[in-house]
């Protein structure tokens, strides 16, 4: 029986699993590292220990699944988007990654659509030069660390880099390339006129391959340190969320997800590459060879309830480490206690900047309508409440686009809780279903791989050969109505609040 394996860079960690040819997932393994953040709104992560939770994951699996290496039909790769990895002569990082949520490069984004157009900038990217994006990272290396920038000789996404590290290719694959600012969703290629324009080198820029393709094999030395065996394929993959789109099956018109993980991302597939007029989503190529997608992404979604379970949730901790339990479960057990709506608490999810609806680096978190009644559990609630409202501002985007929304699929974190499933359910007005497997990127890119290597004939048969819906949460008419008045004060709180955030971080900037 062949056998694939996913593996997915995150934010929080890399995970990695094993599944047959039916979808089933023999092993799993996790590991975590750590994130940087020297000043406000600065993200960081050393590519090294991406490579370092990798070869350890993969061992795991390996390990716990019994699977003979030489049955293992071929790998995928997942990883964050937008991330920066620049490697030197000796293809080594000169310094550690900007991460997606990493809002240093305004003034470099301002450049780059001032010195390229924005009209050909949108005819050139089908999007908007955004903070989160990659252009940004590369020039403002040139302009603050002018001696590394000089140094650069390649420049890798995320999962990139775990593919050189795996295979001695430099390569990429069209998903992920799409979020660079640098790349032509159009014509599935680098923009070279874009590159020329803002004096990047084209060679910089690895190879780009449609994301079930083959874009490597295993090295006889990442074997040695994997477990692997030497000559397994390597396929394109996808950036996260595009992968996770295969990994949940969105792969055919009117399928939409809905995700919460760090980020929060609202995912419907095109068969063309349709542009937001306001640009307020984004436009990208699909991990379906051919195919495109419009996400709409917010910053801070469980990357929010994460915030609140460090800074305020030490109890949760210690009582779910003694008792077994995720503290995430006792953090939505308390905030089930609260009434819909949270007697008017409003949370607005900024905690990093926001993207959609609002490109807005300096957007911040914000607590609304505290009250001397107000407790723990409306904090917890309203925190689950403003992650969701924040997705329903793509939902809204989409319809007005008058993109097919038929069925809404709920995964990361924000799926496992039914309770949190319940709220963006409610929130949204959409029926929330679930499926068969909860891996995400690391099934999808897993899937991929069998597409590459001749598992499956293609994107659509592999996922119609290994997911379903399992499950299915309902809209609560009474709780919808309630949220609906809510959703137009949140909405309401951002245009009153805009030049304030400006101010705020000029302030800091000064500090």
């Amino acid at each position: 029986m062949p056998y694939l394996v996913g593996i997915d860079i995150g934010t929080s960690g890399t995970k990695t699993i094993l599944i047959d040819e039916s979808g089933h997932v023999l092993a799993r393994a996790v590991a975590e590292y750590p994130l940087y953040s020297p000043r406000p709104l600065w993200s960081e992560q050393d590519p090294l220990d991406w490579w370092s939770a990798t070869c350890a994951t993969v061992r795991q699996v390996l390990e716990i699944s019994g699977v003979s290496p030489s049955e293992i039909k071929g790998v995928g790769l997942s990883g964050q988007m937008h991330g920066s990895v620049f490697l030197g002569e000796e293809n080594t990082p000169l310094r550690r990654a900007l991460l997606w949520n990493d809002q240093r490069t305004q003034a470099e984004c301002d450049w780059i659509t001032n010195t390229v157009g924005k009209e050909r900038v949108i005819d050139l990217i089908s999007n908007p030069v955004l903070t989160g994006f990659t252009a940004g990272k590369i020039i403002w290396l040139r302009n603050h660390e002018p001696e590394t920038f000089a140094k650069v000789r390649k420049v890798l996404l995320p999962k990139d880099y775990v593919r050189f590290m795996l295979t001695g290719e430099f390569a990429t694959e069209v998903s992920d390339a799409s979020g660079t600012a640098l790349f032509n969703v159009r014509k599935r290629d680098w923009a070279y006129e874009m590159l020329d324009a803002i004096g990047i080198p084209a060679e910089w820029m690895p190879k780009s391959y449609e994301s079930p393709e083959v874009s490597g094999r295993i090295s006889a030395s990442a074997a040695a340190l994997t477990g692997l065996a030497p000559g397994t394929p390597v396929v394109g993959g996808g950036g996260d969320q595009a992968a996770g789109a295969v990994g949940n099956g969105i792969v055919e018109t009117g399928i939409v997800s809905s995700t919460v993980g760090t980020s929060g991302v609202v995912f419907a597939f095109s068969d063309a590459p349709v542009v937001d007029p306001q640009l307020r989503l984004h436009t990208f190529c699909h991990a379906v060879p051919g195919k495109w997608h419009l996400m709409g992404v917010m910053l801070s979604a469980g990357g929010s309830l994460q915030w609140y379970r460090d800074a305020y949730c030490q109890p949760e901790k210690v009582v779910a480490g003694a008792t077994g339990r995720d503290p995430y479960e006792l953090i939505c057990a308390e905030a089930e206690q609260a009434p819909v709506g949270c007697e008017g608490l409003l949370f607005l999810p900024y905690l990093t900047g926001e993207r959609a609806p609002y490109a807005d680096p300096n957007a911040r978190g914000v607590l609304f309508g505290i009250t001397r009644r107000t407790d723990r559990s409306h904090v917890a609630r309203a925190i689950l409440e403003g992650v969701a409202y924040g997705l329903r501002d793509s939902f809204e985007v989409m319809e007005a686009m008058q993109v097919p929304l038929q069925q809404v699929r709920a995964s990361g974190g924000g799926a496992r809780s039914p309770f949190w499933r319940s709220v963006q359910a409610n929130v949204s007005g959409y029926t929330h279903v679930t499926i068969n497997v909860d891996e995400g990127p690391a099934l999808g890119v897993a899937l991929l791989a069998g597409v590459g290597t001749g598992v499956y004939g293609s994107v659509e048969e592999a996922c119609r050969a290994t997911i379903r819906v399992s499950n299915s949460t309902e809209v609560d008419p009474v709780a919808h109505k309630r949220y609906d008045r809510y959703h137009r004060v949140y909405q309401s709180l951002y245009a009153h609040l805009k030049s304030d955030f400006e101010s705020v971080a000029s302030i800091v900037a000064e500090e």
